[in-house]
């Protein structure tokens, strides 16, 4: 056994240049790759499959606790008293007991690092009054998010139903609006911690935040109807991806598989920014009180691409030589592209920075009459 863990350990190290240009296999019979800021999906096998989640579900109870506290519906500091049923609940849980207080912020760190099936139900009936109510808010966040093919009959990812289904896309696409919220990393990337006063210890099912550089969470999941299954997230300068692993053989096969897509997608891929490509100059207003107006883009129009793409990208600037006045604070200018192959990746608008009032009668007067007095 502790060769094998050896063994798993190295090769969760290996080197991420040992994927450049390499193709990308996976084990697992579902599987995504996406970029965080873009959503943009690099890799996927079977990703819109109807699979059992297990666990994973939590990533969508984290996100409705996550996003609940940031509107100032709950507080971190709130106490959550645990029900009879909470503390009933089997599968990984921190065995509450009926009547137990623990604040929001401790049921929240027993979620995200060991599970917890009896602290998620206790959170659930915190929130929403019972299981069943926060089930059918957990059901119009997915409509919400355009989770087409999930629904969910508990909290937990305990409940092995027919009823109870997602894929590999749609928990990519809660994952990546959980990792939105910076607040649930301070969670996602404990690997070991206690409560009750450090009587109980937690250690994180997901072993990536231990072996994996960069590694930001999410979400470890297994029944013997789901299989092995987790949703991994990882940043490097600047850059998050999400890989997604549904219904594997083995707890290492997931953590591999997950492990192999994170580091092809910083081997060959790279974030640029259309915005940021080059100076952007400045328009000629006529019949202004300005000269001219400064374009800014509107939003930084960032795209994947491939690293051997990265030297031959090009970028189109579209301005007309001059606008007519007034113009607005905002106003549409033109467009700034980044081009690959003679293909338009993406675009941006590029608005003026500042309105330019359009010259008044009196303005041009006015002008008139220092023209004349400077020539005089």
């Amino acid at each position: 056994m502790k060769k094998f863990l050896l063994f798993l350990a190295l090769l969760l190290a290996l080197p991420v240049c040992a994927y450049a240009d390499a193709e990308l296999t996976v084990d697992a019979p579902s599987a995504i790759l996406m970029e965080k800021q873009t959503g943009e999906v690099i890799f996927e096998k079977n990703a819109y499959e109807h699979l059992s989640p297990a666990s994973v579900t939590k990533v969508m109870t984290m996100l409705l606790v996550v996003e609940a506290v940031e509107r100032g519906d709950i507080a971190l500091d709130d106490t959550v008293t645990a029900s009879e049923r909470a503390a009933s609940m089997g599968g990984s849980q921190i065995w509450l007991e009926a009547g137990e207080s623990m604040t929001v912020a401790e049921m929240l760190k027993c979620v995200t690092v060991v599970s917890a099936n009896d602290c998620c139900v206790a959170l659930a009936e915190h929130l929403c009054g019972s299981e069943e109510a926060f089930v059918a808010r957990m059901n119009e966040r997915a409509e919400e998010l355009g989770m087409a093919d999930t629904h969910f009959a508990c909290c937990s990812g305990l409940l092995e139903s027919d009823e109870h289904y997602s894929c590999a896309r749609d928990i990519a696409v809660m994952s990546r609006e959980l990792i939105s919220h910076d607040m649930i990393k301070e969670y996602t990337t404990i690997w070991m911690d206690t409560i009750r006063g450090g009587e109980f210890t937690l250690s994180n099912t997901n072993k990536l935040i231990y072996h994996y550089s960069g590694a930001t969470g999410l979400k470890t999941g297994y029944t013997s109807k789901a299989g092995f299954c987790l949703a991994a997230t990882a940043e490097r300068d600047g850059v998050e991806y999400i890989a997604v692993v549904l219904n594997d053989e083995t707890s290492a096969k997931r953590f591999a598989d997950a492990s192999a897509m994170l580091n092809y997608a910083f081997a060959n891929y790279t974030l640029c920014s259309v915005s940021g490509a080059e100076a952007i100059p400045p328009v000629a207003v006529t019949l202004g009180r300005a000269d001219s107006v400064q374009p800014v883009a509107a939003g930084d129009g960032l795209v994947v691409v491939r690293r051997s793409d990265a030297a031959g990208l090009e970028y189109s600037l579209a301005l007309p030589e001059s606008v007519e006045a007034p113009v607005a604070a905002g106003q549409t200018l033109g467009t700034l592209s980044l081009i690959l192959n003679g293909q338009t990746l993406r675009s941006v608008e590029l608005v003026a920075a500042s309105e330019v009032q359009k010259l008044t009668l009196w303005d041009v007067w006015l002008g008139i009459f220092r023209a004349l007095v400077g020539n005089g």
